[in-house]
């Protein structure tokens, strides 16, 4: 047997672009052993995904070609073996879980046909394929197994998704489960149950991982060892402890100090009138009440942090504000008008004050469009804003604002990572320079050196301008150094609000509690402390 079941040495990958070779890996080398979970941290653009993808076969060429290095398993090399035999080791040996399941998923075919299918190409026979796949549905908890044999991606929740990725990843019981970033839109609880459930499987069956992330608090909660990537190298490598206590590259000692949650509360003003003011909202899709009596306040230039898990009407509550979904009942009164019964024309006219940053940008960013026609659309609907030749200029500040360049003004959105993207939503959403921001998980892909960026380009702007936001978010940490309030939503309806000391120091519900002891720290004394009061909460 080798001394590792994994070795990557001297990897280097480069691409072949219009603009010239771009070197995405460069003489990167680490090791795996069994049981082990090793975490490759690093921002996007620094190779960890690229070097992963290698691993699986599964960087296109051409345009990319692996220009140097060797990827061992069990010490035979990869990069050598035949496609047949190649084809044979992914999913029976080697497994992958991805970021976006709802990407990864074929929305045509039911999650049952999907999961059977990766044991029946692998010589499975129907019968025990269907057993299997019902087992392990049963295994990673998706309620109603039988029932859900038959449903289609779409009619999962995010957290569920990502449930029946690892069902489909693990089905062949592999050595080795690559995961690249597979918590980045979960709320911390469902967060929290991924994590603890991947360790739980790890512990059955004595499988390696190999976990991709910004996230320094998923390292602490899951990993081992960690290796720190930047621009394709390898820059540090070291137990979780010795990385994050003791850093010697100074983009780790970066990294670290942008990690969110540390810094110094804000502390409200006096309130004022507000210029949102919300009452007793209600809304109902069929028998499911999504929205029970929702009411609050908001003053300009002041964030209200809205928290809570998937399906607790987070989001419902934002496109209901905006007008996009129509409430059944009550009244949001924006600087004394109402908005549910404003007419269209109205409407129009206020979008400019009120805009939205969306969870997902891969879907509210048109494909066909360049980054400088997302932005500039917005001054072509709204012409008396910017002049038509101070366009180019103004989005080129915009770009910069938010962590990219003016060389990206000609890119289309799927030539960006999925970070790279949410910042050009942002960036859409600020060209306008609205009153109100709703930000729906805007921050939730983004590398803790650029969510730290923006954080504080969001709060500069409420700052300068007097811009209010409305922050829907699970990344509790991030709440606690934006929010001036935080509101807790569980199914629809408010169960805690208060300032954001009120909330994360002397919380009152059993629930905030809950979310909170879910929150993943960077520190892994502090994360190890967080797994202990979850399971007391539990229990």
């Amino acid at each position: 047997m080798a001394d590792h079941l994994l070795e990557v040495r001297d990897l280097s990958v480069e691409f072949h672009t219009a603009m010239g070779v771009v070197k995405a890996v460069r003489n990167v080398s680490y090791h795996l052993d069994r049981g082990e979970t090793l975490a490759i941290l690093g921002e996007s653009g620094s190779g960890k995904s690229v070097s992963s993808s290698a691993i699986m076969n599964l960087i296109d060429m051409p345009p990319g070609r692996i220009a140097l290095g060797e990827i061992l398993l069990d010490g035979v090399d990869l990069l050598k073996m035949p496609p047949r035999e190649r084809r044979e080791v992914n999913g029976r040996r080697i497994a992958m879980i991805f970021q976006d399941p709802l990407s990864h998923l074929n929305p045509v075919y039911t999650v049952g046909w999907q999961i059977r299918e990766a044991l029946t190409a692998h010589g499975t026979n129907a019968a025990a394929a269907r057993a299997e796949t019902l087992r392990l549905l049963t295994r990673v908890g998706i309620p109603d197994p039988e029932f859900s044999l038959g449903k289609y991606p779409h009619e999962f929740s995010g957290g569920q998704r990502q449930r029946v990725m690892i069902a489909m990843a693990l089905a062949l019981r592999p050595d080795l489960l690559i995961a690249d970033e597979p918590t980045t839109a979960l709320d911390v609880t469902v967060q929290a149950e991924v994590l603890a459930l991947l360790k739980e499987l790890q512990r059955e069956t004595g499988m390696a991982i190999l976990i991709i992330t910004h996230d320094l608090g998923v390292v602490a909660e899951i990993a081992d060892r960690v290796v720190v990537m930047e621009k394709g190298e390898l820059v540090e490598a070291g137990t979780v402890g010795q990385v994050y206590k003791d850093p010697q590259h100074p983009y780790t000692r970066k990294l670290i100090a942008a990690a969110p949650g540390k810094g110094q509360m804000h502390e409200p003003a006096a309130r004022a009138e507000p210029v949102l003011s919300v009452r007793d909202v209600r809304k109902r899709y069929g028998a499911f009440e999504a929205l029970k009596g929702i009411s609050f306040d908001l003053m300009a230039g002041e964030t209200m942090a809205v928290v809570g898990e998937s399906g607790s009407g987070k989001s419902t509550l934002a496109r209901i504000l905006l007008r996009l979904d129509e409430p059944d009942s009550g009244s949001a009164l924006w600087k004394g008008r109402d908005l549910f019964t404003m007419s269209p024309a109205e409407l129009y006219r206020l979008r400019r004050d009120l805009q939205m940053v969306f969870q997902d940008p891969t879907q509210s960013l048109n494909t066909r469009m360049t980054v400088y026609q997302l932005i500039s659309e917005a001054w072509a609907i709204h012409p008396d804003i910017l002049p038509k030749a101070r366009w180019r200029e103004r989005v080129a500040e915009l770009l910069m604002q938010v962590g990219l360049g003016a060389e990206h003004m000609g890119r289309y959105p799927h030539q960006f990572s999925g970070g790279q993207r949410q910042r050009i939503a942002i960036a859409r959403a600020l060209a306008l320079e609205p009153q109100l921001i709703i930000c729906d998980e805007a921050v939730s892909a983004l590398d803790v050196s650029v969510q730290a960026q923006v954080i504080a380009l969001l709060d500069r702007l409420r700052q300068q301008l007097g811009i209010a936001f409305i922050f829907i978010a699970h990344d509790l940490p991030v709440v606690r150094d934006f929010a001036d309030y935080v509101m807790v939503m569980q199914k629809g309806s408010i169960v805690e609000l208060g300032t954001v000391r009120e909330v994360f120091e002397a919380p009152r519900q059993d629930y905030t509690r809950a979310l909170l002891a879910a929150a993943l720290d960077p520190d892994p004394d502090i994360q190890a402390a967080h797994r202990a009061a979850r399971l007391r909460i539990a229990s």
